[in-house]
């Protein structure tokens, strides 16, 4: 995977989840925990690789439901993501490099995102790093699925 040097853009959320880190973490690892919580709102996913070790894969394909706004990265309602789990840290953090399969140059090169726990009073506050995004993904966009992403989270880990 090339790095992505064109790019350099960094977004970034955060979520306080009424859930112990060590559940929260568990929910990184799990392959069948992913299509729950990771799609964002207006998506689902389906996992077709998943070794959750440092240095292990993943792919995971991510479809649009219905008439949506955006267009695919990879056709015009998926996103087919390949990951590689560069760090794991238990109940600590979970550090990925990405990549989008696509034609267009915009989502070419590789994307690092951190997710990081934080043990807090009554639950967890968890914070994700994405850096270096593709410049085909609006920073509006992002920040609205990292956020889905964050409520999904606390949906999966707070029932």
């Amino acid at each position: 995977m090339a790095a992505n040097l064109q790019q350099g853009r960094t977004d970034s959320a955060t979520r306080f989840i009424a859930a112990p880190a060590d559940v929260i973490y568990r929910a990184f690892v799990d392959p069948t925990a992913w299509p729950q919580w990771l799609p964002p709102e207006g998506m689902t996913g389906q996992v077709y690789e998943f070794d959750a070790r440092p240095g292990g894969k993943y792919r995971m394909v991510l479809t649009y439901d219905g008439d949506h706004a955006n267009a695919g990265k990879t056709s015009d309602d998926t996103d087919i993501v390949e990951g590689r789990f560069a760090e794991l840290v238990p109940n600590e953090r979970v550090v990925q490099l990405v990549t989008f399969e696509s034609d267009d140059p915009r989502f070419a090169g590789q994307m690092r995102m951190m997710w990081s726990l934080a043990s807090a009073a009554g639950g967890t506050v968890v914070s994700i790093i994405a850096e270096d995004v593709p410049t085909g993904i609006s920073k509006e966009d992002h920040d609205v699925g990292l956020r889905s992403t964050l409520e999904n989270l606390a949906r999966y880990v707070e029932r």
